[in-house]
């Protein structure tokens, strides 16, 4: 695992109460029923929706940006990927590191925020994911930038966040942190959600092209997740290639 000088640190782009909030909940990255219950939840669906985009997974080079505790590092290398993780909460690491262990996969974990990465590691990656991530760090135009700089040409960039609207905060806020407890309440900041609008003009300044945009969606009723691009009101993908 690297190390970043607390300088380094300082001037990263990253929120101190959002590190301190997700170390705070590491201890419970791989319990299903826990705090992290919808993230292994929606899991397979983001999976299966990375090798389809991708044409399969096998043997790829892939980034996981703000991999957290590593549960959609392990689930891509388990499909044969060869799969780097990188966050900026160590507590979070070290968690995964230890499942790591314990499962026997093969990943890389390494503290670095992925302007630090990119700069040492442009161009090596056939896939970089930046799932539910973006909307916890000051500046997401930065990580865009770096995730387009790290991306192989003829690569695949996947994004995934939250828009910003009434609906959303209704949804992912209201109801997922305090009526159904899907999340830990606090775990996001509507203020910080961000619209397709918004995240199309951050990728227009890069060499990426998007090649296709869903929205994930949740069934109160059945209590399952989907994909469908009937629309992207709350939680959304992009899917770019680098040219």
């Amino acid at each position: 695992m690297s190390d970043l000088s607390n300088s380094n640190q300082s001037s990263a782009n990253v929120d101190a109460e959002e590190l301190s909030k997700f170390a705070e909940l590491a201890a419970y990255w791989w319990d299903r029923d826990g705090e992290f219950k919808s993230l292994h939840d929606i899991n397979p669906l983001r999976v299966d929706y990375i090798e389809n985009q991708a044409n399969g997974i096998f043997g790829k080079q892939i980034i996981d940006i703000g991999c957290g505790g590593g549960i959609l590092s392990e689930a891509l290398a388990t499909k044969g990927a060869n799969v780097t993780g990188i966050d900026m909460v160590e507590a979070s690491l070290e968690v995964a590191n230890l499942h790591r262990l314990e499962s026997g996969l093969h990943v890389q974990y390494h503290l670095s925020t992925a302007e630090q990465w990119a700069e040492q590691h442009a161009c090596e990656y056939d896939i970089v994911c930046c799932l539910e991530m973006l909307e916890h760090v000051p500046h997401p135009e930065s990580i865009v930038a770096a995730a387009a700089k790290l991306v192989k040409p003829g690569g695949m960039v996947i994004f995934s966040t939250l828009n910003r609207n009434p609906k959303s905060w209704l949804m992912a806020i209201a109801a997922a942190e305090y009526l159904f407890n899907m999340v830990p309440k606090g775990t996001h900041d509507h203020a910080k959600f961000i619209k397709p609008s918004e995240l199309l003009n951050m990728i227009e300044t890069t060499q990426l092209q998007v090649s296709d945009m869903t929205g994930l969606h949740f069934n109160p009723i059945k209590q399952q997740y989907f994909l469908s691009n009937m629309n992207v009101d709350v939680n959304y993908f992009v899917v770019c290639t680098s040219s």
